[in-house]
């Protein structure tokens, strides 16, 4: 299984931080935000990872991952995203390393507390399509959220005014080849991004993917607030959320 970790974007929520860095090279503690997902990664025995990115940023990411061998990874790849055009197109950039080889995408701010081997391991077995990992979080309204029906996602709405769950689609998804067909097919939205979402609810409708409810904490790290968090829930190994999540369970 091959790795790709998006590392684009112009992170204009966290102006002015990065009007000079890329916000995945931001610390989080004691190391770089983009140390995170490659840990993910790793520890879960894919090592053959690619990081897609923005042009300007490109030679950043190489002076300090370079080929990626002291963080434990087999061979490390780049490739430039030259627009912002979404995570689904942000992915395409990623095919010709992938291949026809199934994948683990990781949002290069995206930290999560537990291993995600089992549900490699899970998706691995499964014989076609996508599996998404979901997380229990108090703002659901901020993320793609899974709509459920007796235990099965019937729908995954992005970013809705009334969440119909607090189950948030976090930024880890599984794919087999067929994703970059399918990315192809997406419709740029209102801001000109073609939306992640809009592919897994392809798969959905398809009925090929899976999911897993994630147990641990998770944040992103995307804005001043979470990134805040992110750096306490590192530093401090507990969460904060657990009050919250208890609730919207």
């Amino acid at each position: 299984m091959k790795g790709v970790i998006l590392a684009g974007g112009r992170g204009t929520r966290l102006d002015p931080l990065t009007r000079v860095i890329n916000k995945h090279l931001l610390p989080v503690y004691d190391r770089p935000m983009i140390y995170y997902p490659v840990r993910t990664l790793i520890e879960a025995g894919i090592d053959d990872i690619v990081v897609v990115t923005t042009p300007e940023d490109v030679g950043d990411f190489r002076r300090l991952l370079g080929n990626g061998h002291h963080l434990g990874v087999r061979r490390l790849h780049y490739a430039c995203q030259e627009r912002d055009g979404g995570i689904a197109d942000a992915l395409l950039h990623a095919e010709e390393f992938v291949g026809r080889s199934r994948m683990c995408v990781v949002l290069g701010d995206n930290i999560i507390e537990s291993s995600i081997q089992h549900f490699v391991d899970e998706f691995e077995m499964q014989r076609s399509g996508a599996r998404v990992l979901l997380k229990v979080v108090p703002d659901p309204e901020y993320f793609g959220v899974a709509q459920m029906d007796d235990g099965s996602i019937v729908e995954i709405v992005e970013k809705p005014q009334r969440p119909a769950s607090c189950l948030a689609v976090i930024g880890i998804y599984f794919y087999d080849k067929d994703v970059f067909d399918l990315c192809r097919l997406v419709e740029p939205g209102a801001h000109g991004e073609m939306e992640i979402t809009d592919v897994n609810n392809m798969y959905l409708r398809r009925g090929d993917l899976t999911h897993n409810v994630i147990d641990g904490w998770w944040t992103d790290a995307g804005t001043i607030e979470s990134l805040y968090r992110a750096n306490r829930l590192v530093a401090e190994g507990v969460s904060e959320l657990a009050p919250i999540l208890r609730y919207c369970a």
